[in-house]
């Protein structure tokens, strides 16, 4: 076996200096103005608490570097985003599922850089503040939570790693910097760390050993590995998450701008989840949605539904501010800090941006075939009578347009009366005047653009928010059972209520609770989200009926069902947030049915294309970037998949 040793090198490392820098990009420079030297060692760096908080601002800082990868590899690789004909050839493979190492939006270098800053701050928690891992010790401190903070960051990245890739290598506590992970994942054999300490639980003066040997033999962990360590991680060794700074800034929204118990709960969550293990999902949720009788600060009320006038919406301000009633966990960012991101420039048709990703057609049908005040003659003894009464109004009109998405031409943006109009004549099959109104069209993703000027360029990032959190707790429900009067029962009405009007919460609620659709206007008893006997195709377009399925009697196909209508909701309420392409994967691995997703993702091909992907698609471990199993320079194409094709528009 090969053997390579890496040199004692007592300096602090550069990454943490780069994490030091990290606070004034993150916007905290009256915490501290720290020395920016590059020789300055751990002993003197670490003398005071500022010091430890602006590293775990640096570690913020890197964090925010994965956004836009995360967005491009969630969406651009599921059925509601798409290219442009300006798409770049990093961007047109992605979309082609043709991957290579030199794609920048394909390496998995950011998530190392994380991973390892978070190895290292955690490191020398460890060693200066040994009780952040005794838990004899019971009093509480902001040590004790910024550990936390680092654990559930390094939990997260591994987490989103192993969506991605599939597999992710794990790196070893004691490798803090790029140059030596990536020595230790390219070295063919065993990889000797010869700067390893082992820490005592006395800490960095009692029993240590320094310079440890340690031989590290690469493991790749899959998803099943991740899940089961950092669950186990997080669950015994995180006492408290979060350091709260609104006593030195007076802003409240700092709580939710860095990770927190709530956003711990979240993120075990949703690893139960994906586990399989929905009781326990269900525990962590409702610790979030249950937590507080008085407040229940992250049920859902009006605050981001509809206006006094019941016409417009209020949803969008989930994404020009930062609210500690809906944003669980979100990455701030600020054009005045420096602090800025490419949506903007990914998504907007206007000078200087480059629009070279937009919303696919099944996107914009998830919102404008909505339809309100849909009225039904129904005949359960004989369904084939049932009628169409009044077909009602069609559109979301809080989280589609204006919100989600735009239409714009010339540079301008369709006036809201113009696109009611334009639905009404697609309602009324008068093709003529949609192709007229729609010619030479751009469609446009708007949701990071709401409230921004032309060079901004900041849009804030969510991670967790309230709405998601119920979306997950209600797919939980579908299938979780529970013990009631000694029989097995599903809570899939439970999961209903959630979704459409919020009437399963405590009634201490000092707020009306309305559900997910129900601040919008969409969960009232006519236009609620049901699952019954007898469940009718409409034309999405026309509301006339074309047919219908006879599920009565039939529990798992009503709890299919539910899960696609949930599934639907997700796409309403969370397109373009980086989520679309890992729910299709969750719900099709739960259902055992690849061709659940292959079909769904290859419907936004061309007819020409769409057969290659579904096929592509129908096999799992195309899911997956094979980052770690392409060869060093590999040219394009290195993975037998489609190769590039126009888009559909």
């Amino acid at each position: 076996m090969l053997a390579v040793m890496k040199p004692f090198n007592k300096k602090i490392r550069p990454l943490l200096c780069v994490l030091l820098c990290g606070l004034f990009l993150f916007g905290c420079k009256d915490f501290l103005n720290p020395r920016q030297e590059l020789d300055i060692t751990e002993e003197e760096l670490f003398n005071d608490w500022y010091e430890y908080r602006s590293v775990a601002m640096g570690l913020y800082a890197l964090q925010k570097e994965l956004v836009e990868q995360l967005v491009i590899l969630g969406e651009l690789r599921g059925d509601l985003l798409t290219i442009t004909p300006g798409a770049d050839v990093d961007l047109v493979d992605i979309y082609n599922f043709n991957f290579s190492k030199n794609n920048k939006y394909v390496s998995p270098v950011n998530f190392f850089k994380l991973i390892s800053a978070c190895n290292n701050f955690i490191r020398i928690l460890e060693r200066d503040h040994p009780e952040v891992v005794d838990p004899s010790i019971n009093r509480i401190t902001n040590y004790d939570r910024l550990y936390g903070e680092a654990l559930c960051m390094r939990a997260w990245t591994y987490f989103n790693a192993a969506r991605i890739y599939g597999k992710v290598p794990f790196i070893h506590q004691s490798l803090v910097t790029i140059e030596e992970i990536d020595n230790y994942i390219n070295t063919p054999g065993t990889y000797i760390d010869s700067v390893y300490i082992d820490f005592s639980i006395g800490g960095y003066v009692n029993d240590t050993t320094f310079n440890k040997p340690i031989e590290l033999k690469k493991q790749y962990l899959d998803m099943d590995l991740v899940l089961d360590i950092f669950i186990n991680e997080l669950e015994t060794k995180v006492k408290e998450v979060g350091v709260n700074h609104y006593i030195d800034n007076n802003d409240n929204t700092w709580e939710v701008s860095i990770w927190n118990t709530w956003a711990m709960n979240a993120l075990l969550g949703r690893f139960y989840l994906y586990q399989g293990d929905l009781a326990q999902a269900v525990k962590k949720y409702e610790k979030i949605i249950y937590n507080d009788t008085k407040n229940l600060r992250y049920q859902l009320d009006v605050s981001f539904g509809l206006d006094g006038t019941g016409t417009s919406s209020n949803w969008y301000n989930i994404f020009t501010n930062i609210d500690n009633r809906e944003h669980i966990f979100t990455l701030w960012f600020r054009k005045a800090n420096f602090q800025q991101n490419n949506f903007q420039s990914l998504f907007e048709p206007l000078p200087p941006h480059r629009y070279v990703l937009k919303p696919t057609r099944q996107a914009i049908i998830n919102w404008e075939t909505v339809w309100k005040g849909t009225r039904l003659d129904e005949y359960p003894t004989n369904p084939v009578r049932t009628k169409v009464l009044e077909r009602g109004v069609p559109g979301d009109f809080c989280r589609g347009y204006e919100t989600s998405y735009v239409y714009i031409k010339d540079g301008k943006i369709m006036p809201r009366k113009d696109f009611e109009k334009m639905l009404i004549y697609k309602a009324d099959g008068d093709d003529r005047s949609v192709n007229a109104m729609m010619e030479d069209v751009d469609t446009v993703v708007w949701k990071y653009s709401i409230g921004k000027l032309r060079y901004d360029q900041d849009a804030n990032f969510i991670i967790f928010r309230a709405a998601g959190i119920h979306l997950d707790l209600a797919e939980a429900y579908i299938y979780w059972e529970y013990m009631h009067g000694g029989v097995v029962s599903p809570y899939t009405l439970n999961a209903l209520n959630i979704v459409n009007d919020g009437s399963n919460y405590s009634t201490l609620a000092t707020r009306l609770q309305k559900g997910v659709r129900g601040r919008l206007g969409l969960g009232s008893d006519v236009d609620a989200i049901k699952i019954p006997n007898y469940d009718y195709q409409f034309d999405p377009f026309t509301r006339k009926i074309l047919g219908y399925r006879d599920l009565t009697g039939k529990l798992y196909e009503k709890q299919l069902l539910l899960e696609e209508r949930i599934l639907e909701e997700r796409a309403r309420e969370l397109a373009f947030e980086g989520e679309r392409f890992y729910d299709l994967m969750r719900v099709a691995q739960r259902r055992k049915n690849p061709a659940f997703l292959a079909s769904k993702v290859a419907a936004k091909y061309p007819a020409g294309k769409r057969e290659q992907i579904y096929n592509y698609l129908l096999e799992e471990k195309n899911w997956y970037i094979p980052y770690f199993d392409l060869p060093e320079n590999s040219p394009q194409g290195a993975v037998p998949c489609p190769q590039a094709g126009s888009p559909s528009m």
